[in-house]
């Protein structure tokens, strides 16, 4: 869109940098709204119409200490940066060095004075002071600038002002600990934000960067991001394929577990869809590009996950509306702790006042800050990376909530390949019955009709095709052949459109009692025949249904199929069924259902499209079609039903994990407050347990990034 901007900030790496950069860029006249993710440091903005000023973004968001990017893209290009190499890690290694010149000083000329100004000040004191203060300079000009942006109550605010606070009572050696603590904190806090971004940016690295372009005799290399639609490529066994696309030459087996999760390497051959960066095992193909480096899977992959990490969970949005008001609180207390005791009790000012810059230095709510995004964006890549995608912190909450899930019955817990395995003619001859469903059925896309149009091609039957053909709503599908119209029908909208006996009905019994779908051909009103066929089961289907049920959510299958054929199929996933189901009738079992609970809804992302809106989450089954990926609020990118139990393990994880995060944060805080207003805490102390919680608080958010949600 011309009025929307994506630009990559660089030095984002704590959630609480994310709200002063929001407010700064959102305050300028030319910016509608502005949204900083987290999980990628991008800010992605919205411009007011005719009012693009680029430059007087990126002026404010240099005035707040960032920079942003060359490459906006920010995807990865290599590897981590060397800890000493980065800004923060120079800022580290410059008041270390300070910090132990200080020490000298205070080794060799501890009674050494000078006099300043009439007062006489000890040289060591001096040392310290000189290294807290340079060493505080660049969080004091980020704490300045965050104020003037209209964000006075910032980390840096607090660090601030204890360290000067703590200069002024005579504490500069804490001060100067302080502040190499602060520091190094700040660092390992960076380094562990960008190794988990670099493990969600790795995937842009799975597509090969060169291909083989093959034009008429020659084949040369060429780079991949220049293929057109359109171009075919060669494979050879070993190599990646570097664009989606279709086969059009040879047969291969693909690795496709990077993109997927799926382990087991697949066989494909011609006709047959692939996709960027699945690994070619054997044989050589060749490959006719569909989508261009910008649009393919992994592109959408990662446009995918970056959305995710942008849209924060319930528990994140309270997190951050908490520490709105959490940051001035701590300021006020800290103030209260060092002012009310000497004033009204006569206490010391000294002792109260050090308690009161305690205070501030253990209020930093930097690892509360950090313990919900750290987390969800772990979960949501270890997600990806297994073939689980979710759009956002919202689903990954939702979906370790849900009380039932609801399962479309073709495509989903079935193969979605069905084949004919019976054909029943009461008039004419089986070749002029097949004809006539075959030209009403190419005119479709989904699986029964396919199944008819393989099975008329397999018999060496000749058809045209239908026009005016249309889906009839769960009910079948017609289409005119000359000037008959020809009718494909389930059975139930048969006997509203063609007289049925008893005896077709005893024929329709049999098979539907066989767990088989009945296609019968009606012409004009006559009823020709009937077409059975039978979508076997997922091979993981049963297992996964199995697990569900440990899990205590109840599961139960939606379809437009009939009674007997669902009931059959149910029955051997022991689960409950509700069929003959328009989609209309699908919404309203929807409601019904939420009704006692959360409710999830799978199905394949486009004949489901309204009940996957109306659940609570919608989940779209697939090999990441369009569709799929776009209508759902998650998708799976392999044809496993295992992967619903994998995405309710991952989000009860994910969960788990932030739980535990916010817990240790409180507790290590509360304990750290009691031991201060006992005075057995110092202000090194007070900001190593400040920087020990964020460290491991992100280490533990990392632990998700190995989760294994099929385990």
């Amino acid at each position: 869109m011309g009025n929307e901007l994506t630009m990559k900030i660089e030095g984002i790496d704590c959630p609480s940098c994310v709200g002063p950069i929001e407010k700064a860029v959102c305050a300028l006249p030319s910016v509608k709204d502005a949204s900083v993710n987290f999980g990628n440091g991008k800010i992605k903005l919205n411009f007011e119409e005719g009012g693009k000023d680029v430059k007087a973004v990126e002026k404010t968001i240099n005035k707040l200490g960032y920079k942003i990017a060359k490459n906006e893209t920010g995807h990865a290009s290599g590897g981590l940066e060397v800890w000493y190499k980065t800004k923060k890690g120079k800022l580290v290694v410059f008041t270390g060095v300070m910090l132990v010149l200080a020490t000298l000083v205070f080794i060799f000329a501890k009674h050494a004075v000078i006099n300043l100004g009439g007062f006489q000040i000890e040289v060591y004191e001096l040392g310290y002071a000189v290294a807290a203060l340079v060493a505080l300079m660049p969080m004091a000009k980020k704490a300045f600038q965050s104020a003037r942006a209209g964000s006075p109550f910032t980390i840096d605010t607090l660090v601030t002002f204890a360290v000067v606070g703590a200069i002024l009572i005579q504490a500069s050696v804490e001060a100067a600990v302080v502040v190499f603590l602060f520091a190094l904190g700040e660092m390992l806090e960076s380094m562990a934000t960008a190794k988990a971004r670099k493990s969600v940016q790795a995937l842009a690295d799975l597509a090969p960067k060169m291909a083989f372009l093959v034009k008429g005799e020659d084949v040369s290399e060429v780079a991949a991001d220049t293929l057109a639609i359109g171009d075919v490529v060669e494979i050879q066994p070993g190599g990646r394929v570097p664009a989606d696309g279709v086969i059009v030459s040879g047969s291969t087996s693909l690795d496709e577990s990077s993109i997927t999760g799926e382990s087991i390497p697949v066989r494909r051959g011609i006709d047959e869809a692939v996709f960027a960066g699945a690994i070619n095992t054997d044989g050589v193909i060749r490959l006719r590009v569909d989508k261009t480096s910008e649009d393919n899977m992994i592109a959408r992959i990662m446009n995918l996950v970056e959305e995710a990490e942008a849209g924060k969970s319930p528990t994140a949005r309270f997190i951050d509306n908490f520490s709105k008001y959490y940051t001035p609180g701590v300021l006020l207390a800290g103030i209260l702790v060092g002012t009310i005791a000497p004033l009204f009790f006569g206490g010391d000012w000294m002792a109260w006042i050090y308690k009161g810059l305690a205070i501030w230095l253990i209020g930093c709510p930097c690892a509360l800050v950090l313990s919900t995004p750290a987390a969800i964006t772990s979960g949501i890549a270890a997600g990806a990376r297994k073939g689980l995608l979710m759009k956002g912190g919202v689903v990954l909450e939702a979906i370790g909530k849900v009380s039932t899930i609801a399962f479309d019955k073709t495509g989903t817990l079935t193969a979605g390949k069905p084949k004919v395995t019976d054909i029943h003619v009461f008039k004419g001859t089986e070749a002029d019955m097949m004809s006539l469903a075959a030209a009403v059925e190419v005119t479709s896309s989904h699986p029964l009709a396919e199944a008819i149009v393989a099975k008329a091609k397999q018999q060496g039957v000749k058809f045209s095709r239908a026009k005016n053909a249309k889906a009839l709503s769960g009910r079948g599908v017609a289409g005119l052949i000359g000037k008959t119209l020809v009718t494909i029908a389930s059975p139930r909208y048969a006997e509203e459109i063609s007289k049925i006996d008893d005896a077709a009905r005893k024929i329709f019994l049999d098979f539907e009692e066989q767990g088989k779908t009945l296609g019968v051909v009606v012409k004009g009103k006559t009823l020709l025949g009937v077409i059975a066929m039978r979508d076997e089961l997922r091979e993981d289907a049963r297992a996964a249904m199995d697990k569900l049920d440990t899990m205590d959510i109840k599961t139960i299958m939606l379809t437009g199929d009939n009674a007997r054929t669902g009931k059959a199929i149910a029955a051997q996933l022991g689960m409950d069924v509700q069929a003959e189901l328009m989609p209309d009738d699908k919404l309203q079992t929807i409601e019904a259902l939420k009704q006692m609970g959360s409710v999830a809804m799978v199905g394949d992302g486009i004949n489901d499209a309204p009940a996957l809106a109306r659940a609570d989450v919608g989940i779209a089954m697939g090999s990441g079609t369009d569709v799929a990926l776009e209508t759902a609020d998650a998708a799976l990118l392999h044809e496993r039903v295992s992967g619903i139990p994998a995405l309710v393990n991952l989000s009860k994880a994910t969960m788990k994990n932030i739980h535990q995060n916010i817990a240790f944060s409180l507790i290590l805080k509360a304990v750290f407050l009691v031991t201060t207003m006992m005075g057995a805490t110092s202000l090194w102390m007070a900001i190593l347990a400040d920087t020990g919680a964020t460290v491991i608080v992100t280490l533990n958010a990392l632990r998700l990034l190995r989760f294994d949600p099929y385990k």
